[in-house]
């Protein structure tokens, strides 16, 4: 199967496991009515609207400000399918596929609910990370995955030297 088959696959996989894990906290769970449920000393599920982008930056109150966030992670993921299409390897194009189902995962609670659903709560030893979403997750990863891959790159035969 072709590289974007593969990052396309990735995609649909946060895609799926984003807006099934939302939906299992806001209707089987109903975190919102709850607040906070402690899962280990470590993680709790913690219910926050996120109106801002990733950890809550540029917050956007207005009534367009969910619409114009959402716009500009859309002509995100139209680059990132671009890029896709060219993947040279198959981390790189996970990579990709993760981060454009993550972002349309939360661009998909914005237009539902104006603000995306946030509820992993990490903490330890008084150090406290931002609640964050599987998609959010999904989006570091492969922006770290991308990044590994850039700094580390595998040494590649140039196309002559692989001709007979």
């Amino acid at each position: 199967m072709p590289r974007p088959f593969w990052g396309l696959v990735a995609g649909l996989l946060v895609l799926g496991l984003d807006q099934a894990s939302k939906w299992w906290v806001l209707n089987v769970i109903e975190l919102p009515r709850v607040g906070q449920i402690v899962l280990l000393p470590v993680l709790n599920l913690t219910m926050v609207w996120n109106q801002g982008v990733t950890f809550g930056l540029l917050r956007q109150d207005g009534p367009w400000g969910a619409w114009i966030l959402g716009g500009v992670a859309l002509a995100v993921v139209v680059a990132l399918g671009i890029w896709l299409r060219r993947a040279e390897s198959l981390l790189s194009a996970a990579a990709l596929g993760a981060i454009a189902g993550g972002a349309i995962g939360n661009v998909i609670d914005r237009f539902r609910f104006g603000a995306v659903v946030d509820f992993l709560h990490a903490h330890a030893f008084g150090w406290s990370w931002y609640v964050f979403n599987v998609a959010d997750a999904a989006i570091v990863c492969g922006v770290a995955a991308l990044l590994i891959e850039g700094l580390f790159p595998r040494d590649r035969l140039p196309p002559a030297a692989t001709e007979g």
